[in-house]
């Protein structure tokens, strides 16, 4: 630009015409990344987006765009006495301005006004001290919104730029964001660049970004946040979208423009077919991502949500690399991922048929990823022969497939994965306890079973050489990059000098309130009351697998407040609370509950959990802390209420401190839970509701006033009918339950409360039909009884309840 040419530079009241270099305007430039240059105005062109510095102490011209520019101060230092603002407004009334910028980032203080043009803001800050900028212009592009206030809080100024922002209800689409300024991907040379622009970006709290937007106040952020401490797992975008301070629409405007995250159109980014074979298409649809590029070592993912820090966690464990996440359409992924795996020949109907060794027929359709890895392995094997090559448990192939499996049975709520190998050539085959039936989930070629075997014990650090015995032992996942799950291990040999493994998944769950326990409201009025005393004895019992554990964690949530201690000694401790002195017991160095149950009565306990009593030291160390003023809970592996008295009596027990210290027995069997998405709930006809009062009736004694069958019937429905008439549920099966109809578990409970007259049964050693009988006229209803009340509530079936209580 030539020294003498003109360019508009405002006053406060008008616009005035300063000439470049006559003398020079010192002005600083600050950018988006922080930096701040000095030098001398050149060139300032609003009409075009440009102005030029003349950088100071070197003959240097730089040319910077508005939208690299966040603001651009006049420098009061030598200007010439036209310029000087504070001579002319010192005695002028003051106003406060705050201007919210892109970066989250607010610009506030005192101003003696401030003017807005099509191009920006100019603001005409009060300069309090040497130094201070005279004038101060801000882009359009960088600025969210601003407000500007007298002195007695009247508005004299209030805009938003609302042109540059999207809409809260308007659907997050490429061409939605086009218009805010937010760079849109649709090739891998826009990709490199646009990550390459991320990286020079200062990193901006979401909810900075969110709050630099407009779209939510500080006092609602705070209130985020509080919710958030409750639930440190949930993202702070997810919280704020659950309590319906913001649109999924507003959180991806934030992510790709305020945070810098690129956002690729992946209706035409080509995408990478290699990309694509890093992560399995289940996986894919079910965190509703999809890899479209490598670069370098490292394997870009679109996903709505790029804050999403479990899913990019399963990623990398999934696919051994660094994922970088960038922002997509939900919608758009939504189509995209299936058409995308159908393309490269990974979809569901894409199964390589020409692989022999491995039939995943029998399995889920999730299990695409074990079977991709299972496909491998069966090429490898028929490249090299079945006996030909000893397979190292160290192999690549064979550790990611023991890991998918892993991760795949704790996504599928297993509680057992279940490893057996058949001799000769016939396959290992791999199946998962699910709502506590076996599913098949794979099969595996021959020659890899010993490899497979080696690999999980190495795991849990046992003796792969030994083959001979079985071991126990426990894997911490979490050390092999995955899961923060544990499980436990059990190796049994089998003939022909092979061995089963059984792993127990152990999740470390969250103890589930008592009134998540479906039990009736009858029992959990008394467990309740059970629970408010300061002394006692308090038994679950059940076969393995029952349940027992969840329901006295649930209880012991109840009585975990700062006024108690609380001691549990476990094998193993499976539910973690916070509050509670968890012990976990090991009978191979002596530390048996025996032990540690003599060692918490000297640790001053107010409640004590023993997980299981298996012995009679056990079981009279716990009626004693019972008798001396500690509320002791424990387990017993034993069918019903009654027969747990029988089976303490048989252990060896004196009946009448037993009897003083019982406070109740809790007998609990688990059934499958009805899919709520597919149940249908029909009327029972008269022949089904003679079939359900005689079953009720059988275990009822014979002067029980429920005997009569209509007195049954009208009790039932006033408790269960709907609309008038009783109902029995049924479900066809869904997507959601894998078509099974079932989903989840739900227990059955007996609860035995102790009483005057069941006391003195038990002194007397009186049989369990006995004491049976007088909990039933007391109030106790059986398993059998609990659960016809819950199929006529709908929640399972008779069926289920006849497998589970031996009708």
């Amino acid at each position: 630009m030539a020294p003498n040419a003109q360019f508009a530079i405002p006053n406060r009241d008008t616009d005035e015409t300063y000439v470049a270099g006559q003398p020079s305007l010192p002005v600083a430039v600050e950018g988006w990344n922080g930096r701040v240059v000095r030098g001398a105005l050149a060139d300032f062109q609003p009409e075009g987006g440009t102005l030029k510095i003349l950088v100071e102490d070197s003959p240097r011209l730089l040319s910077l765009r508005f939208n690299q520019v966040k603001r651009l101060r006049v420098d009061p230092r030598d200007a010439p006495p036209s310029l000087d603002a504070a001579s002319g407004y010192a005695d002028e009334v003051l106003h406060s301005f705050v201007v919210q910028l892109r970066d989250g980032s607010v610009y506030s203080g005192l101003c003696h006004g401030c003017r807005r043009t099509p191009h920006g803001l100019w603001v005409f800050p009060k300069m309090a001290r040497e130094g201070d900028p005279e004038r101060v212009f801000m882009p359009k592009s960088g600025i969210v919104r601003y407000e500007v206030q007298s002195r007695d809080g009247g508005l004299l100024a209030d805009s938003g730029f609302s042109e540059t922002l999207l809409s809260a209800t308007e659907e997050v689409s490429p061409e939605s964001l086009r218009h805010i300024e937010v760079s849109m991907v649709e090739n891998l040379e826009q990709l490199k660049a646009a990550l390459e622009r991320q990286a020079t970006l200062k990193p901006v709290p979401i909810g900075e970004a969110l709050m630099g937007l407009g779209k939510i106040t500080p006092e609602q952020l705070l209130r985020a946040l509080e919710r958030q401490k409750a639930q440190p797992k949930t993202p702070l975008g997810q919280t704020l979208v659950e309590m319906g301070l913001i649109q999924p629409a507003d959180l991806q405007v934030a992510l790709a423009r305020k945070m810098g995250y690129p956002f690729v159109d992946v209706r035409k980014f080509p995408l990478d077919a290699a990309a694509l074979r890093l992560v399995p298409m289940v996986l894919a649809i079910r965190l509703q991502v999809l890899p479209i590029a490598i670069l370098g070592a490292s394997v870009v993912v679109a996903m709505p949500d790029p804050l999403r820090f479990k899913a990019i966690d399963e990623l990398e464990f999934t696919a051994q690399r660094k994922v970088i996440p960038v922002v997509s359409s939900a919608a758009d992924l939504q189509a995209k991922i299936a058409e995308a795996y159908r393309a490269i020949g990974l979809g569901d109907e894409a199964v390589p048929a020409a692989v022999e060794p491995v039939k995943p027929s029998a399995a889920p359709a999730s299990n695409v990823e074990a079977w991709q890895l299972a496909v491998e392995l069966a090429g490898e094997a028929s490249l090299q022969g079945v006996d030909e090559r000893p397979i190292e448990q160290s192999d690549n192939t064979l550790v990611k497939l023991v890991n998918s499996m892993i991760v795949e049975a704790f996504h599928q709520r297993a509680s057992d994965i279940h490893i057996e190998p058949y001799p000769g050539r016939e396959k290992v085959i791999i199946r998962f306890r699910v709502d506590g039936e076996l599913r098949p989930y794979l099969e595996l070629p021959a020659n890899y079973r010993n490899a497979l075997i080696a690999r999980i014990k190495v795991m849990c650090s046992l003796d792969i050489s030994e083959r001979r015995k079985p071991q126990d032992g426990k894997i911490h996942f979490r050390r092999f990059g995955g899961l923060p799950i544990e499980l436990r291990v059990a190796t049994i040999p089998t003939a022909d000098g092979l061995e089963d493994v059984v792993m127990r998944i152990l999740n470390s769950a969250a103890p589930m309130p008592l009134e998540g326990l479906a039990l009736s409201p009858r029992n959990l009025a008394a467990i309740e009351h059970i629970l408010e005393r300061p002394y006692g004895l308090f038994l679950c019992a059940g076969p393995t697998g029952s349940g027992k554990t969840t329901t006295l964690h649930a209880a012991l949530q109840r009585l975990n407040t700062p006024k108690r201690k609380i001691w549990t000694a476990e094998d193993p401790v499976e539910i973690t609370q916070r509050g509670l002195r968890q012990i976990q017991v090991n009978a191979k160095i002596g530390w048996t509950f025996a032990n540690a149950l003599r060692s918490l009565l000297r640790a001053d306990p107010d409640v004590i959990m023993v997980g299981e009593i298996r012995d009679a030291e056990t079981a009279e160390m716990a009626i004693e802390a019972s008798l001396t003023g500690h509320l002791v809970m424990s387990t017993l592996h034993t069918n019903s209420a009654a027969e747990t008295i029988l089976r303490l009596g048989d252990l060896g027990v004196d009946p009448f401190s037993f009897a003083d210290s019982l406070q109740g027995i809790l007998a609990q069997r688990l059934v499958r839970r009805l899919c709520s998405s597919c149940v249908q709930h029909e009327p029972v006809t008269p022949e089904r509701l003679r079939e359900l009062t005689n079953d009720y009736r059988a275990q009822l004694p014979d002067d029980h006033p429920l005997q009569d069958p209509d007195a049954l019937e009208r009790e039932w429905r006033q408790r269960f009918s709907r609309d008038g008439q009783l109902t029995m549920a049924r479900a066809p099966g869904c997507p959601e339950c894998g078509q099974t109809g079932y989903r989840g578990r739900l227990p059955m409970h007996e609860l035995l409360i102790a009483s005057p007259e069941l006391r003195r049964l038990v002194q007397a050693r009186a049989r369990p039909a006995d004491i049976q009988a007088q909990a039933i006229r007391e109030g106790m209803r059986t398993l059998r009884q609990d659960g016809i009340e819950k199929v006529l509530m709908g929640l399972t079936t008779l069926a289920e309840v006849r497998a589970s209580s031996n009708l």
